[in-house]
This record gives structure tokens, C-alpha cells and sequence, in this order.
């Protein structure tokens, strides 16, 4: 056997040697004698010929399988990080929804940018989904995620810089649109890289899932044109209706579209042409492929699906409590970061109800209907709603009307307006809680005289009525705004700890209270409103006093979850931090109930809900000695509530009564009230219990720690009884009147001041109807007229003089006396010897004469 192959082998070198022999011994003449086309085709097409061919063919083969495996190999390490089988993770919705605690939908964010709205495969009409097949991938439901005759179409397009004309896949879109969308546009050379991994991508992300699946994601990423992706988004925007619920003719208008959203957006009037054009392509395709009948053919062309395109509308379109949300949004990018945020895709579920926003904004919108933003010189307001429990914000308004022309977006609820009046319940609620050894203690019958103190102030202090009451309980100047004691208060607290007011105001909610600009540097004024706030803090400083002093965060935010349902933010309640003792709050609580207290203020809207029990504050801020906001703080166990009004350009008002707000407080109480026990959570005229150990002098309430004797003093006051004030040297001993009252020493003025003065008199000020000057009345002139009767003649003095002043009597019995005319009287009666008369004028001088 060996020997018959050996003899083979030699036979065969033989005949090449002779063949070789015959040749040119030129290499490249015989390279050109081989070439000659009869030696060239006798030699492949015989047997020796067909065995190269065979062993270059199986050469080549390797090679090209050697070189695609180690180009997918190559490009296969740059995927591990894409990840495929998370594309699912990938395709979410960039829309972020807010609603309110009962998930009612407050508004759709669909940011600056592009936006899309993701639903499940069921949520996707069946006419979509086959337009979408049928346009851009017949083949699709019979490939693996790559057509060859297409991949090599658009390979040949993409390297000669011409069109792509559609090769790629559904699948291969789907992996371009998610992981490439930055790459896309590079079509030529640079491009085949990113083709590569197109085709490697679409393989795997086939095999991971089904059709449906597949289909469903390249729906939902896909561009509908503008800033749409997501078929949902292009059906809610064109047709106000869910993709789900599309026509057939609806359907094949948004399958044209993702070819060249730029040009087929419906909103491009210019590009209306090739729109329709392309729609009708998509239903020719659909009926050759058979998945719609010539009728419906024919009845889809026909339809003027233009017509039914719903005009364009701005991002803030249906949004409800805008203001709210928008500060929400804020809130969040600080909180999660804007990228986060500006990612969308979140459920924002917020602590805004929207039944106490709706009566807020009607209030609100009452108040602007009606004549006096014109009488009182005001164009906006703002209002915020505070559940006093958890210090949740249940309702905001941050102006007249979101579409209000020029500021009606602007958000006065967040703007850093001054407060006025208002701070003073915060100033005094530290002022009570004085328990330092050596310090006077205080309460709501202590007095802080009200007087000039302009060298303390450092400049001249007034009340707004431009008047000093003198010596007036804390009751009486908090409820009725008096400037010069609320500054005393401050002052007092600033003896004990420098900065401590300002910083209580802080830590009871009001975190930005004198912190802009040169309120920083702020002083005593910022015990009557000199400084800005924001309405939201102030607001939660009240509802500090209505948790009998406890702070708690405020909060607009429940629950955050992103499009995977990770939860990335939760609201949870707190025991809050103890600012201001219980009795303190108690006593502001007293002070702002009392009606009677108040009264010089008028009897307004906010003092009398029915069924609802609130303490309230007014509060004006002014320019120039002139009234330009408008500010009322209301709360009880339940709700805190603020309201401002004034102008965005800090203009005067042409009446600045500070209790103008109180119907939009009013309203909104008593509604959210209602709602509030509806769940109940509410009971009528719902009230706090006394803490116990307080103490009750009359009406006034003093915290436990206060002593009776402290800084108090019995004395005497001598009254004069016609004006009503402390009598002088001149006031006549019968005009005079001595009363007990309790003497204090004024802790900042350091002047005398009276307490349990009754009813009527005036303590601050001296006797200013009596002078040392004053006639006195005389008698004289007396006659008898028989037996039985004396006239006589009565000179009146400074003061007038009556009949029932001038009495007479003879021998201990008392006569009748009457005037006659002019100065003549007569006492008649049993005139027992001489007639004894003795005169009281009005003044209180007196004068005697007899007959």
C-alpha cells in the first residue's frame, strides 16, 4: 500500500516537472503565459484546479468567521455596561406626575425638554401596533433582531454618505433610540462601530424578550414629534385620548410620524403634506400585508384626520394649586437634585388638598371680584393653609390668579415681604416665658407703658394711630397692635440673651425672618415687622404657637417614587421640638380670642366662623409712615392660616385696615373646617385645654411660675371724677375720688404704672378740665316772700349749674327748691329760722350762703 502511494507521488512530480519545463524561465513572462485565459480555465476547471479552489474557499471562510468573531468579541467588552437585558429599566417615562393627598392629579410635568409618557402593552391600541409593524418592519415578527438584506442596504447608504432608507429592524431602533441616541447621526465610517454594536445588541435583546415586549418598548420610546416621545404622549397631546383608545386612521398618522418627526410633527403646518402622504403609505402597507380590509382602507383615507388635531398648549395647561406645585418642584431639586428631577418619571404625592385649595382660591378670587382691591389700592394677595398637627401645607395661593398678566405667576406665599403686626404674638411668647432669677415675670394683665421711647429705640417709635395709651395691659397692646410695648417686650428679652427674639422667631418656623440684605443687622424693629419673611415660614411659626409651642418641619411632600416605584422620599411625623413653653402659647392663644380686647379694631369676619374658633392676628406693614401690606394670621388646634395683600411693587395703599383679608380667611376656615370634620378630624369650636398650674387674676392669665407680689406694690390713686384722670392741686376736693390700685415700675422706662385701675379712669394722664383759675359759684341776694318761702340768687361759675346741684334746708328739715328765672330760685317749705343753701356745679366747686 505504502509502495503504490510512493509510486503515485512520483508519477505526479514527474508530470509537474515536465509541466514546469514547458514554461518561460522568466518569472513574469511565465506569470503572463499562465494567465492566458485557455491555460487559465483548463487549469481551475480540472480536478487539480477544483481542489485549490476548495482549499482557498475553506481558507477564506475561516478567516472571515475568525475576523466577525473577533470584531464582536472586540466590541462585545464595550456592552457589559449597557446591560441589555435592563433596556425594560431604560424605556420609563419622563413625565413627572404630582397629586394631592387623595390622588387627585394636580399636574403632568413634562419639563423644558423632551418628554414621554410610558404605558403597558395592553394600554397600546392594536392598530398602532400593526401600523408601526407594518411601516417599518414587515419582517418582523419572522427575524431575530437583524435583516441581512437591509443591514447591508444601509451598511452600502451609510458608507457612501447617502440616505438610510429604513434597513434596520424595529429591534435595531429600539437599540439605536435607547443606547445610541447620541451616536445616531454619525453615518459614515465613524458610524460602523456603532452598527456593529446595533447588530450584537438587537440579537441579545431578541432573545431576552418576547415580540410584544419589544414592540411595546419601541413604542413607548419612540419620537412623535416636538418634544413627544412615547406613543401615549403623541396620542394625549393630538388627539386627547389614550393610545389605547386610537382609531385606525389616528393610528396611522402617529405610525408616520417617528420616520422624520421633525418634518411629520402634525403641529408643522409645512410638513402636513408629507404627513398625510405617509399615513397613507402606512395603510397601503397594512392592507397589503392583510391586516386591514379594502373598506377600512377606504374609510381611514377618508377621514380629514387634521381636523381632529388638538391645538397646541402651554406646559402649564390644567394645572391646578400652580404655585404649590411649582415651589414643590424646588423643593425637590434641592432635595433629590435637578438631575434627578429633570429626569421626570416621578408620582409626587403631596400634602396639598385640593377641596381647601379650590375654597381658598375661590375666596380669593371673591376678594378680587369685589370693589375693595379698588377702595383699599391693592392688586394681589397670597394665602397659605397649614395643617396645625403635622405642619402639612393642605392649600396655596401665591397670587390673585396664576394667568394673571404681568405677576400672576410670581409667588407671593414664597416672596420676602414684611410682616408687620404679626411677629408681635411670637415677641411676646418669649416675653412670657421669663423665669430667670432677678427677671420680672410676665402675663397678659402685666403692663409695658405705653409711652415715647425713641432715645431706646434709636429712632422715633409711633403706634399707627400716632397716639401713647400710657400705662395698658399686654392683653389690650397685643390685641390691639400697639408698637411702643411690643418693642419693650423685645428689648426685655434681649437683656437676658442679645439676638434671642430674632432667633426664637427662627426656631418657631420663620427660618426667614431678617435674612436678606441689611436685615440681617436688623434691631428692636424687627419686634413690630421690620424685617421680610416668607408667608409659608410665617405661617408655620403660627401653627408653632397653635402645637402650644412645639416646631415642626413643614411639609408639601408625602411620598416620592420613581418610574421603577423606588421610593425616594417619605414624609413621616415627628414629635417636634419644644420652642416655646405651653403657657406662653396658652396666654397668646387668650389674648388672641379676645373679641372684646380687640374691638377698637373692629368687628370683622375672621373673629365671628361659625362653628370654628380661631386666634387671629392683623398685621400692617408701611413706607413712608404709609400702609402697604396687608397681613391676618389665624389658627386653632386644627388649622394655621395667613393671608397678605399688597402690591408686587411695594406701592402704598389708598386705606390700609388691616382686617381687609379677614373674608378670605372666613371662607377658607370655615371650609376646610367642615372637610376637616367631615373626616373627623374636626369638632365645632375645637379648643385647647388650660395647662394646668396657670393663674387667673379677673380676665388676665399669668403662667404658674409668675408671683402676684413681683415688681407690684398696693397704693392710692386720687382720681378727679369729671375728667376721669389723675386729680392735681386745682381739681376741687369734691371732684376727687381715691381708689386701691397695684403700682409697677415700667422694666424699661423705669416709670411708675398702675394696675386694677377701674373701668373708666386713666391713670397716664392728670386732671385736664379743672385749673386753678376756675370761677367758683356764689350765693347771695336772699328775700323772704311770706312765711313759707326765701328767694335767692345763684352766680354760675366756669362750670354750668342745675337745679338738682343747689340744695337748701331751714331748722334740720329739707326745702323744695325751684328756679324762678334767669338766677333767682326759691326754697319753699317750713321755714323754721334762717335758710341755709349750698351749691354743687359740674365742675364739683361748691358754695354756701344763708338768709
Amino acid at each position: 500500500m505504502s509502495q503504490k502511494r510512493k509510486t503515485k507521488k512520483d508519477a505526479e512530480a514527474r508530470r509537474r516537472a515536465e509541466y514546469l519545463a514547458t514554461l518561460p524561465k522568466h518569472p513574469v513572462k511565465r506569470f503572463f503565459y499562465r494567465m492566458h485565459p485557455k491555460r487559465f480555465w483548463a487549469y481551475w476547471f480540472s480536478k487539480r484546479g477544483m481542489m485549490m479552489a476548495l482549499k482557498v474557499t475553506g481558507v477564506a471562510v475561516l478567516l472571515v468567521a475568525l475576523f466577525v468573531g473577533g470584531l464582536f468579541a472586540y466590541f462585545r467588552k464595550d456592552l457589559d455596561q449597557i446591560r441589555p437585558g435592563e433596556i425594560d429599566k431604560r424605556v420609563q417615562s419622563t413625565v413627572t406626575t404630582y397629586l394631592d393627598r387623595n390622588g387627585q392629579v394636580l399636574w403632568e410635568d413634562k419639563g423644558d425638554g423632551n418628554y414621554k409618557l410610558v404605558v403597558k402593552s395592553e394600554d397600546l391600541s392594536d392598530n398602532l401596533k400593526k401600523a408601526t409593524v407594518a411601516i417599518e418592519d414587515r419582517d418582523f415578527f419572522k427575524h431575530s433582531g437583524v435583516s441581512v438584506t437591509g443591514t447591508v442596504r444601509a451598511a452600502f447608504n451609510n458608507f457612501t454618505g447617502g440616505e438610510v432608507q429604513g434597513g434596520s429592524t424595529l429591534t435595531q431602533q429600539l437599540v439605536k433610540q435607547v443606547f445610541f441616541s447620541d451616536e445616531a447621526d454619525n453615518r459614515g465610517l465613524g458610524g460602523i462601530p456603532r452598527k456593529i454594536k446595533e447588530l450584537i445588541l438587537a440579537i441579545e435583546i431578541e432573545r431576552m424578550y418576547d415580540k410584544d415586549q419589544i414592540l411595546t418598548l419601541y413604542l413607548n420610546e419612540s419620537p412623535y414629534g416636538g418634544r413627544r416621545n412615547g406613543a401615549e404622549s403623541g396620542a394625549q397631546t393630538y388627539f386627547g385620548k389614550s393610545a389605547k383608545d386610537l382609531t385606525l386612521a389616528e393610528a396611522s398618522l402617529l405610525a408616520a410620524v417617528p420616520q422624520n418627526p421633525a418634518v411629520y410633527d402634525p403641529y408643522n403646518v409645512e410638513g402636513h403634506t408629507g404627513l398625510i402622504n405617509r399615513q397613507h403609505l402606512v395603510l397601503k402597507a397594512m392592507k397589503e400585508i392583510g391586516y386591514i380590509t379594502q373598506a377600512q382602507y377606504d374609510e381611514a383615507i377618508a377621514v380629514p384626520i387634521l381636523d381632529s388635531i388638538k391645538p397646541q398648549t402651554s406646559q402649564y395647561e390644567n394645572i391646578k394649586a400652580p404655585h404649590f406645585v411649582q415651589m414643590v418642584r424646588s423643593q425637590l431639586e434641592t432635595e433629590l437634585g435637578k438631575a434627578t428631577v429633570g429626569r421626570g418619571g416621578l408620582t409626587v404625592k403631596t400634602t396639598l388638598d385640593i377641596r381647601i385649595q379650590e375654597a381658598a382660591e375661590k375666596a380669593m378670587a371673591d376678594m378680587f371680584a369685589s370693589s375693595t382691591p379698588a377702595i383699599a389700592g391693592f392688586s394681589n394677595g397670597a394665602a397659605t393653609v397649614e395643617d396645625t398637627q403635622t405642619g402639612q401645607i393642605v392649600a396655596l395661593v401665591g397670587s390673585r390668579d396664576f394667568n394673571y398678566e404681568g405677576y400672576g405667576q410670581d409667588n407671593a406665599a414664597t416672596a420676602y415681604i414684611q410682616p408687620g403686626s404679626t411677629v408681635k404674638g411670637l415677641v411676646y411668647a418669649e416675653l412670657f416665658q421669663q423665669k430667670k432669677e432677678g427677671m420680672q415675670n410676665y402675663g397678659s394683665g402685666s403692663i409695658l407703658v405705653d409711652e415715647p421711647i425713641d432715645k431706646i429705640y434709636g429712632a422715633q417709635l409711633q403706634n399707627a394711630d400716632r397716639s401713647y395709651k400710657g400705662s395698658v395691659t399686654i392683653r389690650t397692646s397685643l390685641a390691639t397692635s400697639r408698637n411702643v410695648p411690643a418693642v419693650k417686650a423685645m428689648y426685655i428679652n434681649e437683656q437676658d440673651k442679645e439676638g434671642s427674639t430674632i432667633q426664637e422667631i427662627r426656631d418657631m418656623g420663620a427660618k426667614s425672618y431678617c435674612t436678606v440684605g441689611a436685615d440681617k443687622q436688623a434691631g428692636l424693629s424687627a419686634a413690630i415687622g421690620g424685617c421680610g419673611v416668607k408667608q409659608v415660614d410665617l405661617v408655620n411659626a403660627y401653627a408653632s404657637l397653635a402645637r402650644m409651642g412645639v416646631y415642626k418641619d413643614q411639609a408639601s411632600v408625602l411620598e416620592v417614587k420613581n418610574s421603577s416605584g423606588e421610593v425616594l422620599k417619605k414624609w413621616s411625623d415627628s414629635q417636634g421640638k419644644r420652642i416655646i413653653d405651653q403657657q406662653s402659647a396658652y396666654i397668646i392663644a387668650d389674648i388672641l380670642t379676645d373679641a372684646s380686647a380687640s374691638a377698637s379694631l373692629g368687628n370683622y369676619a375672621a373673629k365671628n366662623i361659625p362653628g370654628v374658633k380661631t386666634a387671629t392676628k392683623t398685621g400692617t406693614s408701611d413706607k413712608g409712615g404709609n400702609a402697604k401690606d396687608l397681613w391676618m394670621m389665624s389658627y386653632n388646634p386644627v388649622l394655621t392660616m395667613g393671608v397678605w395683600l399688597g402690591n408686587p411693587d411695594t406701592t402704598i395703599l389708598k386705606k390700609g385696615t388691616s382686617s381687609i383679608g379677614s373674608p378670605i380667611i372666613a371662607s377658607t376656615m370655615k371650609a376646610a373646617s367642615d372637610i376637616y370634620a367631615s373626616e373627623g378630624k374636626y369638632t365645632a369650636n375645637q379648643w385647647y385645654t388650660q395647662p394646668a398650674g396657670m393663674q387667673r387674676v379677673g380676665k388676665e392669665i399669668y403662667p404658674s411660675w409668675w408671683s402676684k407680689s413681683q415688681g407690684q406694690t398696693n397704693d392710692k390713686l386720687t382720681f378727679d371724677r369729671v375728667s376721669m384722670r389723675k386729680a392735681t392741686a386745682c381739681t376741687p376736693e369734691g371732684a376727687k375720688v381715691t381708689v386701691d390700685v397695684l403700682k409697677t415700675t415700667d422694666p424699661v422706662s423705669k416709670k411708675d404704672s398702675y394696675a386694677n385701675v377701674p373701668d373708666g379712669y386713666n391713670s397716664n394722664e392728670e386732671d385736664n378740665v379743672h385749673s386753678c383759675s376756675d370761677a367758683k359759684p356764689t350765693i347771695g341776694g336772699f328775700s323772704s316772700q311770706g312765711p313759707n318761702a326765701v328767694v335767692f340768687t345763684v352766680t354760675q361759675g366756669t362750670f354750668s349749674l342745675d337745679v338738682s346741684g343747689i340744695t337748701a334746708t331751714s331748722g334740720g328739715s329739707s326745702l323744695t327748691v325751684t328756679k324762678i328765672n334767669g338766677n333767682q330760685y326759691r326754697a319753699s317749705g317750713a321755714i323754721n329760722g334762717s335758710v341755709n343753701v349750698n351749691v354743687v356745679d359740674s365742675g364739683y366747686y361748691t358754695a354756701s350762703g344763708s338768709s
